[in-house]
C-alpha cells in the first residue's frame, strides 16, 4: 500500500480512531454525518491536526512525525484559500517558488498546469474575478504543482452551484485518473463519492461503519446513514425460509439471505399505496399512517409509520388519486422481487 495510516484524535466528547490503506492511483472518498470525523481523519494526515495516537506512513516513509509543511502533500481545501493579491498563475507558481524553483521556472511549471485545467486565458485574473468552478480548477492546479504523493481534497465541490458542479465534477475526474499518487477525499455529497472515488469509506462517530466499492456499497447499505445516502428502505432482522422477520413484519425476498441475522432493503420507489386492502393480498403488505408528505425531486415521498417506518415515492398524480393526507391510515406493499435480503 501507498498509504498506510492510524488515525486516532482523542477529545473531550469525541474520538477519532480510522485505519487508512490506500494505493497509488487510487482515489478513496470519506463520507459520513456532520460531525463523524471526516474533515479531522483528512487535517490529521496533513499535519494540520495532531494524532493523539497512531501513524501516517506513505511509501514506507513516516510522515507523522514531519510538520505539515515537509510532508509531501497537496491540499484543496473547501473555500480554496486562493491568495486574493496574487494572480491564478502566481497562486499556482507559490508552491513551487517556496520549494526554491525559480520565478521564471515557476511560472512556466504553473502556466503548463493552468493549461491543464483549461484556464491559461485566465492566467492573469485575480481570484475575485474567477467564477467558482474557475477557482476550485485553480485551487487543483495548484495542489498538483508541488507534484505532491497525496492529494487531500476538502468538499472540493460544495461551494459550487448544480450547474458548474456537474461540470466540474466531471474535469476533477479526468484529472484525478491522470494522478498517480494517492487520493483522499472528504464529501457529504453522494453522487460526488460515487462518481470521483474507487472505493468509499463511510465514518460514524468517529469509526469506520462501512467501506467497499461505490456499487457494493450503494447495493448493500449497513447502517440507517448509508440507506438514507443511497436511498433505500434499510431493515435489520432475522431470516429464515425465504423471509426476514423485522419486528411484527415478515418480508419476502427474491433473494433470501442465509439464516440468520440480516438486512433486507428496498427502493421507496418500490413501495405502493392503497387506500383499501388489495385484491390478490400481495405478500409484502402491511398496514401504515402518513407520518407526512413532501415534494421529493419530480416526485412526491410519504413517510409510512407502522410496524415498519418506511418512505414511498409516488406521483404527483397519484398523490391526487389517492388523495393522501398526514395522519390517514393506508395499506402498503412491496414485491418480493423489489427486495434485497443480505447477512447482517
Amino acid at each position: 500500500m501507498s498509504l498506510e495510516a492510524r488515525l486516532v484524535v482523542e477529545r473531550a466528547a469525541f474520538t477519532l480512531d480510522l485505519a487508512l490503506d490506500v494505493r497509488a492511483g487510487e482515489v478513496v472518498a470519506l463520507l459520513g454525518p456532520n460531525g463523524a470525523g471526516k474533515t479531522t481523519a483528512l487535517r490529521a494526515l496533513a499535519g494540520l491536526t495532531r494524532l493523539s495516537g497512531g501513524h501516517v506512513t506513505l511509501r514506507g516513509r513516516p510522515l507523522h512525525t514531519l510538520p505539515a509543511e515537509s510532508r509531501p502533500i497537496g491540499m484543496v481545501f473547501q473555500d480554496y484559500l486562493l491568495f486574493p493579491h496574487l494572480s491564478a498563475l502566481d497562486n499556482v507558481a507559490f508552491g513551487l517558488r517556496c520549494q526554491g524553483m525559480s520565478k521564471a521556472d515557476a511560472r512556466a511549471a504553473a502556466t503548463g498546469l493552468l493549461e491543464r485545467v483549461g484556464l491559461s486565458e485566465r492566467a492573469a485574473a485575480r481570484p475575485r474575478q474567477l467564477s467558482g468552478g474557475q477557482a476550485q480548477r485553480v485551487a487543483l492546479a495548484r495542489a498538483l504543482a508541488v507534484r505532491p504523493e497525496l492529494l487531500l481534497l476538502d468538499e472540493p465541490l460544495a461551494a459550487l452551484d448544480a450547474h458548474t458542479r456537474l461540470e466540474i465534477r466531471s474535469q476533477l475526474r479526468r484529472h484525478l485518473a491522470d494522478f498517480d499518487g494517492v487520493t483522499v477525499l472528504v464529501t457529504h455529497d453522494p453522487l460526488d463519492a460515487m462518481v470521483l472515488a474507487d472505493r468509499l469509506i463511510v465514518i460514524e462517530h468517529g469509526a469506520v461503519v462501512q467501506q467497499g466499492a461505490p456499487a457494493e456499497v450503494a447495493r448493500r447499505p449497513r447502517t440507517d446513514y448509508v440507506a438514507r445516502l443511497v436511498g433505500l428502505n434499510l431493515y435489520r432482522g432475522v431470516a429464515g425460509e425465504g423471509r426476514v422477520e423485522v419486528g411484527e413484519l415478515l418480508l419476502h425476498t427474491s433473494e433470501p439471505a442465509t439464516d440468520g441475522a440480516a438486512f433486507v432493503a428496498f427502493p421507496p420507489a418500490a413501495v405502493a399505496l392503497y387506500r383499501t386492502r388489495p385484491d390478490g393480498s400481495p405478500r409484502n403488505l402491511w398496514q401504515a399512517r402518513i407520518g407526512g408528505i413532501e415534494r421529493h425531486g419530480d416526485n412526491v415521498r410519504v413517510h409510512l409509520d407502522g410496524p415498519v417506518t418506511a418512505f414511498a415515492d409516488i406521483t404527483p398524480a397519484a398523490l391526487a388519486d389517492l388523495d393522501l393526507t398526514a395522519g390517514q391510515q393506508i395499506w402498503a406493499s412491496v414485491k418480493a422481487t423489489e427486495t434485497h435480503a443480505y447477512p447482517a
